[in-house]
């Protein structure tokens, strides 16, 4: 059994930074690859970054390129969502994400266990 816990989450200052950590107990994240989406009130749920199971293939949205990192430490089973120079529209729900396939991947399906979710505000 997989299960992801998000945290981190919080009330942040444009511009400023924030991380987001997903602990994974069950296996170790050399089986899973991950993903990180988001979802704000009123909109669809949104793919935001991902990470392959090797840790050697990572892709982002556009609209967060350049600002968060994913990345992953296996010693600690945890998966990370940097995020720098955040914006109002960063503001979400953010959730972690675990697939049964290696590669780094956007497309939902491939996903099997989710976080329940920490929620970012990005206000001043």
């Amino acid at each position: 059994q997989l299960q992801l816990v998000e945290s981190g989450g919080g009330l942040v200052q444009p511009g400023g930074s924030l991380r987001l950590s997903c602990v994974v107990s069950g296996f170790t994240l050399d089986y899973y690859s991950f993903g990180w989406f988001r979802q704000a009130p009123g909109k669809e749920r949104e793919w935001v970054s991902c990470i392959s199971s090797s840790g050697d293939s990572t892709n982002y949205a556009d609209s967060v390129k350049g600002r968060f990192t994913i990345s992953g430490d296996n010693a600690k089973n945890t998966v990370y969502l940097q995020m720098n120079s955040l914006k109002p529209e960063d503001t979400a729900i953010y959730y972690c994400a675990a697939s049964s396939y290696h590669f780094c991947s956007g497309y939902v399906p491939y996903y099997d266990y989710w976080g329940q979710g920490t929620q970012v505000t990005v206000s001043s």
